[in-house]
Protein backbone atom coordinates (compact mmCIF):
# COMPACT_ATOMS: atom_id res chain seq x y z
CA UNK A 1 0.00 0.00 0.00
CA UNK A 2 1.06 3.19 -0.52
CA UNK A 3 1.60 6.23 2.28
CA UNK A 4 1.44 9.99 1.94
CA UNK A 5 4.84 11.57 2.75
CA UNK A 6 4.38 14.96 4.32
CA UNK A 7 6.12 17.62 4.89
CA UNK A 8 7.11 19.29 8.64
CA UNK A 9 5.12 22.22 7.42
CA UNK A 10 2.44 20.27 6.07
CA UNK A 11 2.53 20.24 2.51
CA UNK A 12 2.26 16.63 0.10
CA UNK A 13 6.58 15.39 -0.32
CA UNK A 14 5.06 12.35 -2.64
CA UNK A 15 4.36 8.56 -1.37
CA UNK A 16 6.12 5.61 -0.09
CA UNK A 17 5.58 2.17 -0.21
CA UNK A 18 4.59 0.14 2.70
CA UNK A 19 4.18 -3.52 2.97
CA UNK A 20 0.61 -4.49 2.78
CA UNK A 21 1.57 -7.23 5.44
CA UNK A 22 2.40 -4.45 7.78
CA UNK A 23 -0.26 -1.94 6.91
CA UNK A 24 -2.94 -3.26 5.33
CA UNK A 25 -4.32 -6.59 7.07
CA UNK A 26 -7.16 -7.51 8.34
CA UNK A 27 -7.67 -6.26 12.41
CA UNK A 28 -7.86 -9.70 14.39
CA UNK A 29 -9.45 -8.50 17.34
CA UNK A 30 -9.48 -11.21 20.00
CA UNK A 31 -5.13 -11.24 19.21
CA UNK A 32 -4.72 -7.78 20.13
CA UNK A 33 -7.23 -8.10 23.23
CA UNK A 34 -4.70 -10.62 24.31
CA UNK A 35 -1.87 -9.04 23.76
CA UNK A 36 -2.87 -5.41 25.50
CA UNK A 37 -3.89 -7.45 28.05
CA UNK A 38 -0.67 -9.40 29.10
CA UNK A 39 1.05 -5.93 28.46
CA UNK A 40 -1.35 -4.10 31.13
CA UNK A 41 -0.79 -7.33 32.91
CA UNK A 42 2.89 -7.19 32.68
CA UNK A 43 3.08 -4.16 34.38
CA UNK A 44 1.88 -4.75 37.42
CA UNK A 45 3.95 -4.65 40.34
CA UNK A 46 1.97 -7.74 42.18
CA UNK A 47 3.16 -6.47 45.32
CA UNK A 48 -0.52 -6.34 47.34
CA UNK A 49 -0.46 -7.71 50.11
CA UNK A 50 -3.02 -8.10 53.28
CA UNK A 51 -2.94 -10.06 56.82
CA UNK A 52 -5.30 -12.66 57.30
CA UNK A 53 -6.32 -13.29 61.08
CA UNK A 54 -3.55 -15.71 61.38
CA UNK A 55 -1.01 -12.58 60.99
CA UNK A 56 -3.06 -9.66 62.84
CA UNK A 57 -1.10 -9.16 66.03
CA UNK A 58 -3.27 -9.67 69.19
CA UNK A 59 -6.58 -11.69 69.50
CA UNK A 60 -5.36 -14.57 71.51
CA UNK A 61 -7.85 -15.27 74.05
CA UNK A 62 -11.89 -16.19 73.73
CA UNK A 63 -13.49 -12.61 74.04
CA UNK A 64 -16.05 -13.98 76.53
CA UNK A 65 -17.35 -17.45 77.13
CA UNK A 66 -19.37 -19.80 74.70
CA UNK A 67 -22.87 -19.57 76.39
CA UNK A 68 -24.78 -17.84 78.87
CA UNK A 69 -23.93 -14.03 77.78
CA UNK A 70 -26.90 -13.79 75.07
CA UNK A 71 -24.35 -12.48 72.56
CA UNK A 72 -23.49 -13.93 69.65
CA UNK A 73 -20.26 -16.81 70.11
CA UNK A 74 -16.67 -15.17 69.31
CA UNK A 75 -13.33 -16.50 69.39
CA UNK A 76 -11.04 -14.07 68.62
CA UNK A 77 -11.03 -10.80 68.13
CA UNK A 78 -9.14 -10.48 65.29
CA UNK A 79 -11.27 -12.43 63.00
CA UNK A 80 -12.64 -11.32 59.99
CA UNK A 81 -16.20 -9.23 60.87
CA UNK A 82 -14.44 -7.48 63.73
CA UNK A 83 -12.60 -4.19 63.56
CA UNK A 84 -9.00 -3.92 63.13
CA UNK A 85 -9.39 -8.30 62.44
CA UNK A 86 -7.83 -9.98 59.43
CA UNK A 87 -8.85 -9.72 55.59
CA UNK A 88 -10.26 -12.18 54.27
CA UNK A 89 -9.84 -13.31 50.28
CA UNK A 90 -7.24 -10.57 50.48
CA UNK A 91 -4.92 -10.23 47.85
CA UNK A 92 -1.61 -11.31 48.58
CA UNK A 93 1.46 -10.85 46.32
CA UNK A 94 1.63 -12.87 43.13
CA UNK A 95 3.22 -12.44 39.44
CA UNK A 96 0.75 -11.45 37.22
CA UNK A 97 2.83 -11.81 34.02
CA UNK A 98 1.31 -13.63 31.27
CA UNK A 99 3.48 -15.92 28.47
CA UNK A 100 2.46 -14.47 24.95
CA UNK A 101 4.12 -16.25 21.97
CA UNK A 102 6.04 -13.88 20.29
CA UNK A 103 4.06 -14.58 16.62
CA UNK A 104 0.94 -13.41 18.60
CA UNK A 105 2.91 -10.27 19.50
CA UNK A 106 4.17 -9.03 16.56
CA UNK A 107 0.53 -10.09 14.53
CA UNK A 108 -1.19 -7.74 17.42
CA UNK A 109 1.63 -4.79 16.35
CA UNK A 110 0.71 -5.36 12.37
CA UNK A 111 -3.13 -5.64 13.44
CA UNK A 112 -2.77 -2.36 15.28
CA UNK A 113 -0.63 -0.48 12.57
CA UNK A 114 -3.30 -1.35 10.05
CA UNK A 115 -6.39 -0.32 11.94
CA UNK A 116 -4.34 2.99 12.08
CA UNK A 117 -3.65 2.89 8.49
CA UNK A 118 -7.01 1.83 7.27
CA UNK A 119 -8.39 5.15 9.09
CA UNK A 120 -5.75 7.18 7.45
CA UNK A 121 -4.37 7.94 11.06
CA UNK A 122 -0.31 6.94 10.17
CA UNK A 123 1.68 9.84 8.76
CA UNK A 124 5.20 9.81 7.45
CA UNK A 125 7.54 13.25 7.65
CA UNK A 126 9.54 13.94 5.17
CA UNK A 127 11.90 15.53 7.72
CA UNK A 128 11.11 17.23 11.19
CA UNK A 129 12.99 20.32 10.01
CA UNK A 130 14.22 21.03 14.08
CA UNK A 131 17.72 21.92 14.20
CA UNK A 132 18.08 22.91 17.98
CA UNK A 133 15.75 21.84 20.75
CA UNK A 134 12.71 24.14 20.85
CA UNK A 135 9.58 22.75 22.41
CA UNK A 136 7.68 26.01 20.69
CA UNK A 137 9.22 24.24 17.14
CA UNK A 138 7.55 20.33 18.42
CA UNK A 139 4.37 22.32 18.54
CA UNK A 140 4.34 24.39 15.94
CA UNK A 141 5.35 20.96 13.74
CA UNK A 142 2.15 19.04 15.11
CA UNK A 143 0.50 22.19 14.31
CA UNK A 144 1.25 21.90 11.02
CA UNK A 145 0.75 18.19 10.76
CA UNK A 146 -3.03 19.00 11.86
CA UNK A 147 -2.28 17.23 14.75
CA UNK A 148 -2.65 19.98 17.37
CA UNK A 149 -5.18 23.06 17.09
CA UNK A 150 -5.59 26.44 19.21
CA UNK A 151 -8.48 26.19 21.89
CA UNK A 152 -9.12 22.44 20.95
CA UNK A 153 -8.20 19.07 23.36
CA UNK A 154 -5.18 17.19 21.14
CA UNK A 155 -5.88 14.21 19.66
CA UNK A 156 -3.05 11.66 21.13
CA UNK A 157 0.03 11.43 19.15
CA UNK A 158 2.63 8.22 19.45
CA UNK A 159 6.01 9.51 17.58
CA UNK A 160 8.60 6.97 16.10
CA UNK A 161 11.71 8.97 16.55
CA UNK A 162 15.55 7.73 16.01
CA UNK A 163 17.98 7.53 18.76
CA UNK A 164 19.94 9.67 17.22
CA UNK A 165 17.87 12.75 16.81
CA UNK A 166 18.54 14.75 20.10
CA UNK A 167 17.38 17.67 19.01
CA UNK A 168 13.74 16.25 17.92
CA UNK A 169 13.45 14.39 21.14
CA UNK A 170 14.21 17.56 23.27
CA UNK A 171 12.15 19.29 21.45
CA UNK A 172 8.81 16.88 21.90
CA UNK A 173 9.36 15.37 25.39
CA UNK A 174 7.49 18.46 26.99
CA UNK A 175 4.54 18.27 25.83
CA UNK A 176 2.55 16.18 28.21
CA UNK A 177 0.75 12.81 28.34
CA UNK A 178 -0.96 13.27 24.68
CA UNK A 179 2.63 13.37 22.92
CA UNK A 180 4.36 9.69 23.43
CA UNK A 181 7.94 8.95 22.07
CA UNK A 182 9.08 5.48 20.97
CA UNK A 183 11.86 4.57 18.84
CA UNK A 184 10.65 1.39 16.40
CA UNK A 185 12.60 -0.66 18.18
CA UNK A 186 9.91 -0.20 21.48
CA UNK A 187 7.04 -0.03 19.07
CA UNK A 188 4.38 -2.35 20.13
CA UNK A 189 0.48 -2.94 19.79
CA UNK A 190 -0.78 -1.04 23.27
CA UNK A 191 0.86 1.96 22.54
CA UNK A 192 -0.08 2.28 19.15
CA UNK A 193 -3.80 1.57 19.79
CA UNK A 194 -3.84 3.72 22.81
CA UNK A 195 -2.99 6.88 20.64
CA UNK A 196 -4.94 8.29 18.12
CA UNK A 197 -2.12 9.27 15.35
CA UNK A 198 1.42 7.60 14.75
CA UNK A 199 3.78 9.56 13.31
CA UNK A 200 7.04 7.72 11.34
CA UNK A 201 9.82 9.37 9.85
CA UNK A 202 11.07 8.02 6.43
CA UNK A 203 13.87 6.37 8.38
CA UNK A 204 11.97 5.17 11.55
CA UNK A 205 9.54 4.26 8.90
CA UNK A 206 12.40 2.14 6.96
CA UNK A 207 13.68 0.62 10.08
CA UNK A 208 10.10 -0.60 11.72
CA UNK A 209 9.19 -1.97 7.95
CA UNK A 210 12.87 -3.93 8.33
CA UNK A 211 11.74 -4.77 11.59
CA UNK A 212 8.18 -5.93 11.83
CA UNK A 213 7.36 -7.09 8.02
CA UNK A 214 7.05 -10.22 7.04
CA UNK A 215 8.38 -9.98 3.51
CA UNK A 216 11.34 -11.65 3.06
CA UNK A 217 14.83 -9.36 3.25
CA UNK A 218 17.41 -8.67 0.90
CA UNK A 219 19.80 -11.10 2.97
CA UNK A 220 17.16 -14.00 2.95
CA UNK A 221 16.32 -13.86 -0.71
CA UNK A 222 20.05 -14.10 -1.47
CA UNK A 223 20.73 -16.85 0.56
CA UNK A 224 17.81 -18.41 -0.75
CA UNK A 225 19.65 -17.57 -4.31
CA UNK A 226 22.59 -19.10 -3.14
CA UNK A 227 21.14 -22.17 -1.77
CA UNK A 228 19.12 -23.04 -5.20
CA UNK A 229 22.27 -22.61 -7.11
CA UNK A 230 23.90 -25.33 -4.75
CA UNK A 231 21.27 -27.41 -5.11
CA UNK A 232 20.97 -27.00 -9.47
CA UNK A 233 24.78 -27.53 -9.19
CA UNK A 234 24.53 -30.80 -7.46
CA UNK A 235 21.33 -32.25 -10.00
CA UNK A 236 23.46 -30.94 -12.41
CA UNK A 237 26.80 -33.27 -11.31
CA UNK A 238 24.89 -36.40 -10.49
CA UNK A 239 23.91 -36.32 -14.11
CA UNK A 240 26.86 -35.95 -15.52
CA UNK A 241 28.03 -38.97 -13.25
CA UNK A 242 25.33 -41.19 -14.02
CA UNK A 243 25.47 -40.04 -17.50
CA UNK A 244 29.50 -41.30 -17.31
CA UNK A 245 28.24 -44.68 -16.07
CA UNK A 246 26.03 -45.54 -18.82
CA UNK A 247 28.55 -44.53 -21.31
Amino acid sequence: MKLDVTTASGGKAGTVDAPDDLFGIEPNIPVMHQVVNAQLAHRRAGTHSTKTRAEVAGGGAKPWRQKGTGRARQGSIRAPQWRGGGIAHGPKPRDYSQRTPKKMVRLALRCALSDRAANGNVLVVDDWGISEPKTKSGISLLEGLGLRTAGERPPRVLLVLDRTEDAVWKSFRNLGVRVQIVIPEELNAYDVLVNDYVVFSKPTLEAAIARYSEQPSERSRRRDADELGESTRASEAVEEETSDVES
